[in-house]
This record gives C-alpha cells, structure tokens and sequence, in this order.
C-alpha cells in the first residue's frame, strides 16, 4: 500500500517553491533529528522517504561535516544525488566526496566507514530512470533547473578488519 504522505510530499517536491522553502529548513532539521536519533528519525520519516546521514571529511578545512540526504538501496550500495535542491552548484558534500571518498553513514541507528565512487555512463542511466527518479521525482526538475550534470554516488560498506592479537 502506498503511504499517502510518500505521494503528497514526492508530488510537491517537483516545484521549485518547495524546494525554495525546505532547502533552508530541512537540512538543519533532519541533522539534528538524526543525530540525536541515531539516524533513526527525520523529518520526512513519515513519508516512507528513507534517509541517512553523511559524513564527508571537508576537502577545504578537513573538518567533518554532516547532512542528511535522501537514499535508495542498489547492488549493496547506498546511492545518494548531489541534486543540491536544484540549484545552479554542486553541493559541498558531493565535492568533498570527490576530493576524499572515505565517509560513514548513519542509516536506521546503525553508522559505519563507506567508499564513495561516482556513478557514470550506463549504470548512472540505469540507477536515475529505474531507482532514483521513482524515489523521488523532483530529481528530473533538479537536473533540469540547475543546467548541470547532477553526480550521483554509491556509497560501498568498508569492509573492517581485525587484527588478532
């Protein structure tokens, strides 16, 4: 069954108004409310919208900067968009990833150390006409608003090792 709140909010994430008036407000929420909630609950949890938390190491200050992005699931990867609501620039997390693509993830309250790679050519076609723009359809009127070449991202579990002693 679909959840009602999924179609309301996905239908009115097209408009460039919505975009507009979260892109201010949601980020700063959902940080908080995922932080204290051990990425458990966001703002749009409601919906069905699954989302986590990123991590990237800041390729300018080398600080660690969080923010909460949607996600769908792909071939045991996590897949995030750098639609940045849209806007003309790609957003810092997707130039950090680029610069060092080491992060950690929180999804559900449960974080760990993830591999970024950039998707490209078919697999990127696959990934944003079969997964991605079903998950959330204002990503077509992003990439079309912003003029540019949106990156999109797997985000790959590192495999931890032990070290016996």
């Amino acid at each position: 069954m679909t959840n009602p709140w999924n179609s309301l909010v996905t239908g009115i994430g097209r408009h460039k108004w919505f975009a507009a008036a979260f892109k201010g407000v949601a980020p700063h929420v959902d940080r908080f409310l995922g932080r204290v909630t051990g990425g458990r609950v966001f703002m749009l949890t409601g919906t069905g919208l699954p989302t986590l938390l990123l991590t990237t190491t800041g390729r300018k200050t080398g600080q660690q900067r969080t923010v909460p992005l949607l996600y769908a699931r792909h071939d045991g990867a996590l897949l995030v968009v750098g639609s940045n609501w849209g806007q003309q620039q790609h957003p810092a997390w997707a130039l950090n990833l680029l610069a060092n693509p080491e992060a950690t993830v929180a999804v559900r309250g449960k974080s760990g150390p993830v591999h970024a790679r950039l998707i490209e050519g078919d697999e990127r076609e696959l990934v944003w006409n079969t997964i991605l723009t079903k998950n959330w359809p204002g990503y077509e009127n992003y990439a079309e608003r912003s003029g540019r070449h949106i990156n999109i991202f797997a985000l790959e579990p590192v495999k931890r090792t032990s070290t016996g002693a």
